[in-house]
């Protein structure tokens, strides 16, 4: 388990001893499909790190409506900023949407250990500050983009250089949630992209036939410029 913990990037910086004291307040779960980890409004006294499998985060409605919040892949720790909170209580649903393996790791002792230690606390800040600027630059991309658009970028970043296709890992409906996209709204948008043979749609699989168009409904087309690199950008060249 010290092998797992160390490659999550909010516990690479342990200090062994750390490291080992967090080992002993942890514990392995496994997940099938569609199982739940818990509710929104249970008490939060573990955080979590993915192993394998996948995440998906949500809050439910009094309509019984769902809203996915994010998608945890692995690699990733969540719900760990619930711990600088008295009596937490999660604020989203977690169920698996494949079979999935996770560290739960005791919310209490690690922050009893955060006390102890000013360096670790930074660390902490530092995970939870990129986090925070990446939930920044989603509230903007959903207040100031279209459906199209919205689609269009989650699509454009990711493609890799060389490549026009991508698979999609989660089903339509979960990723429309995600782009805050009515589902029927999804669909048109899909067949719109679809009739203008900007993409070509086979199951999970989007083939991208004109990246360029793509890019400029995602208001990326600056990463296709191959003055990008001088400002730190990819360049994602147009087949």
């Amino acid at each position: 388990m010290l092998d797992e913990l160390r490659r999550a990037p909010l516990l690479a910086r342990l200090e062994p001893h750390q490291l080992e004291r967090v080992a002993r307040h942890a514990r392995r779960i496994r997940l099938a499909a569609g199982q739940w980890l818990f509710q929104q409004g249970d008490p939060a006294e573990c955080f979590y790190l993915l192993l394998a499998g996948q995440i998906r985060l949500f809050r439910l409605s009094t309509e019984g409506g769902e809203k996915v919040i994010e998608l945890v892949g692995p690699g990733q720790t969540f719900a760990e900023a619930l711990m600088c909170l008295n009596a937490p209580r999660y604020p989203v649903c977690a169920a698996a949407l494949v079979d999935s393996e996770l560290i739960a790791i005791e919310s209490a002792d690690f922050r009893a250990m955060l006390g102890e230690s000013v360096e670790t606390c930074f660390v902490l800040l530092g995970t939870l500050s990129q986090r925070l600027r990446a939930l920044i630059g989603e509230i903007d991309a959903l207040s100031l983009h279209t459906a199209t658009s919205r689609l269009a970028r989650y699509l454009a970043l990711r493609l890799l250089p060389g490549t026009d296709t991508l698979e999609l890992p989660v089903r339509k409906a979960v990723l429309a949630s995600r782009l805050s996209i009515q589902p029927e709204t999804f669909s048109r948008v899909i067949k719109s992209l679809v009739d203008q043979a900007i993409i070509r749609v086979d199951g999970h699989r989007v083939q991208v036939r004109d990246r360029r168009a793509l890019f400029a409904l995602a208001e990326l087309a600056d990463l296709l410029d191959p003055e990008a690199s001088m400002l730190g950008l990819p360049v994602l060249h147009s087949t």
